[in-house]
């Protein structure tokens, strides 16, 4: 889809411009005749003449608590152009506010509400777009916007807890380091200087000792040499082959391959859930919720299955072929359908599996905590030991003599 800035005359013969979206220049024109304009001028929206807003980034809570003000505000009786240009005015992010702003202008032009959005997709995603694109046609905006706004509060709790079990290895291993160089610049001359010309050293002592006055005489190769290796990693990270190696086997890693299971799972049945209850068809639904699943493989198994409903077959079959769902789940779908109380099912699921993500960060980070600090503890006692052999070596030669 591509965006198209035209002008024109509406039908009652006032001037308009804005902004349409539609596949190519055809499609946009046969869209502004049927909303009664006569276009006198259009031409495609290139990048260059997009507004980039410039602001820190637009998480999940600030698009929860926008979504949480317009329902309130829509269920005041507050049109929806109203309600976003007051939001755009309040909402603190600048980012957010920026796009809240144009949006308003296109919506104001004439672009439907889903459109609008769909031009943001690093802000507001595909479950958005479509829960927005459902109220639109069903009179259900408010409603649409309210299940949106728990949706994305109930993401960001899942979330919170996955970087919590993240959150503290990682501040244990920069801790780690930043002692270690500490060590190596302020301590391991002081102890270099303690020991007498002409001693033996072995050969862990003479390695710190090489190291150390490499980081003090040679600091400007370390901070290139770093550079240059957290670039070049950075660039495999980011690659292809690593990422569908990752996406492959991250549901089966070890330690953490249990949490990237239960953590897609719970954002999978969420998001259809939300779609469903929301009155998206089945198959709508799934094309959304596959893809932000947060699995490739998922995404995948999604999309087979969609295939296999449209032939007819129950949701609960179709994603049972793939093995990648636990019988638990498969089993509360094939329940739901039956009962005609599928969103509620998927519901209850995603609140177990969320509840066992929650257990499963705080029992990573109990079994980390020990490891980490033995780990550290090992590092420095063996370092220290390395630095006062050494002394005790030249102590009991000077004794003997």
């Amino acid at each position: 889809m591509a965006s198209f800035v035209y002008g024109g005359m509406n039908r009652q013969g006032q001037n308009v411009h804005g902004e349409v979206v539609a596949e190519n220049s055809s499609e946009a024109m046969d869209k502004l005749r049927e909303a009664g304009i006569v276009v006198t001028e259009i031409k495609e929206k290139t990048v260059n003449e997009r507004k980039k807003a410039r602001g820190k980034k637009v998480g999940i809570e600030d698009v929860a608590i926008f979504a949480r003000q317009m329902a309130a505000m829509m269920s005041a009786g507050v049109p929806v152009t109203r309600a976003l240009s007051t939001l755009s005015k309040q909402t603190s992010n600048a980012t957010l506010s920026a796009a809240i702003s144009e949006i308003c202008e296109n919506v104001e032009s004439g672009m439907p509400l889903s459109d609008a959005f769909a031009q943001y997709p690093k802000i507001f995603n595909n479950l958005f777009v479509a829960m927005i694109a459902t109220g639109e046609v069903g009179g259900i905006l408010e409603q649409s916007l309210s299940s949106l706004a728990n949706q994305l509060q109930k993401q960001k709790a899942l979330n919170d807890n996955i970087k919590s079990a993240v959150s503290y290895p990682k501040n244990i291993g920069m801790f780690a380091i930043v002692l270690l160089i500490a060590m190596l610049v302020f301590m391991v001359p002081t102890f270099q200087g303690m020991i007498p010309d002409g001693t033996e050293l072995n050969a862990i002592t003479q390695f710190i000792f090489n190291v150390s006055t490499s980081l003090r005489t040679e600091w400007y190769f370390w901070i290139l040499a770093i550079a240059a290796i957290g670039t070049v990693l950075f660039f495999i990270l980011k690659s292809k082959p690593v990422h569908i190696f990752w996406e492959n086997h991250k549901l089966s890693a070890p330690i953490v391959g249990e949490l990237n299971t239960k953590q897609v799972i719970a954002r999978f049945c969420r998001t259809l859930a939300t779609l469903l209850a929301g009155g998206v068809t089945a198959v709508e639904a799934l094309q959304s919720a596959g893809p932000t699943s947060g699995s490739d493989l998922i995404a995948k198994a999604v999309e087979n299955a969609i295939e296999d409903i449209e032939e007819g077959k129950a949701v609960a079959d179709s994603l049972d072929k793939s093995g990648l769902f636990p019988p638990m789940v498969i089993g509360m779908i094939a329940i739901g359908e039956e009962a005609g109380s599928l969103p509620e099912m998927l519901d209850k699921v995603a609140e177990f599996y969320e509840e066992d993500v929650e257990t499963l960060s705080r029992n990573l980070k109990a079994m980390i905590e020990p490891i980490a600090l033995i780990g550290i503890g090992g590092i420095v006692g063996a370092m220290i030991i390395a630095l006062y052999l050494p002394i005790f070596q030249a102590s009991t030669s000077v004794e003997g003599y």
